[in-house]
């Protein structure tokens, strides 16, 4: 424990291997390039993970930060440049400080790195600025595996839309069956893994209110 919140843990090289081969076979689907789907500019917006570590561990090389106040910082500072106001300016201090809840002082001292984050600062930051549960503090690899499922999301929702969606995923990706396969994984981390999957694919074929 770290000031109230978990370090994460070293995640497998292979959950993200496994995520970017999904991705990859969803675009070629959709005849979309792999150079937009694996953007390392646009993942590291996305994840909050320096574009030299995204394109490190997108190659399957071993990279990023293992401390977590060095996390914080860099991607406190990620979303202070990509995160502006409508006018194209980034926030000030003390506009962070009153949308987040927190004193001026409190603010400078956490950018600065004079201050350890608490899970309540980074619950409080991540919402000033709008980002999902975690951007702040989530391990490099763990938080990049989250930005390409999101993209995978939207590229099984675009393929969707091409298709009768809920035959075509079933196909093309394997689902017939799927409850006989998992009963015979090893772990319930494996059948975890599996629930995921099945929670995207579900989420894409939902149909929405018009």
């Amino acid at each position: 424990m770290t000031d109230g919140f978990s370090v994460p843990g070293p995640t497998a090289g292979s959950h993200l291997a496994a995520t970017k081969a999904r991705v990859a076979d969803l675009a070629d689907k959709l005849g979309i390039s792999h150079d937009e789907v694996f953007d390392a500019h646009l993942l590291s917006e996305a994840s909050g993970v320096p574009v030299d570590v995204v394109r490190a561990l997108l190659d399957g090389r071993p990279a990023g930060e293992p401390d977590l106040q060095a996390r914080f910082l860099q991607r406190f500072d990620l979303l202070r440049r990509t995160r502006l106001k409508p006018n194209g300016r980034r926030w000030t201090q003390q506009e962070i400080a009153d949308g987040a809840g927190m004193s001026r002082q409190q603010a400078g001292a956490l950018i600065n790195g004079d201050r350890r984050p608490t899970m309540e600062h980074c619950d409080a930051i991540q919402r000033f600025f709008r980002v999902h549960a975690g951007f702040l503090t989530a391990d490099d690899e763990d938080a990049l595996v989250g930005a390409l499922q999101r993209t995978e999301q939207g590229l099984l929702q675009d393929f969707a839309g091409e298709n009768d969606p809920l035959e075509r995923l079933l196909q093309d990706h394997g689902v017939r069956g799927i409850a006989w396969r998992a009963a015979q994984l090893p772990t319930d981390k494996h059948r975890d893994k599996v629930t995921e999957w099945l929670d995207l694919l579900l989420e894409s074929v939902r149909p929405t209110d018009s």
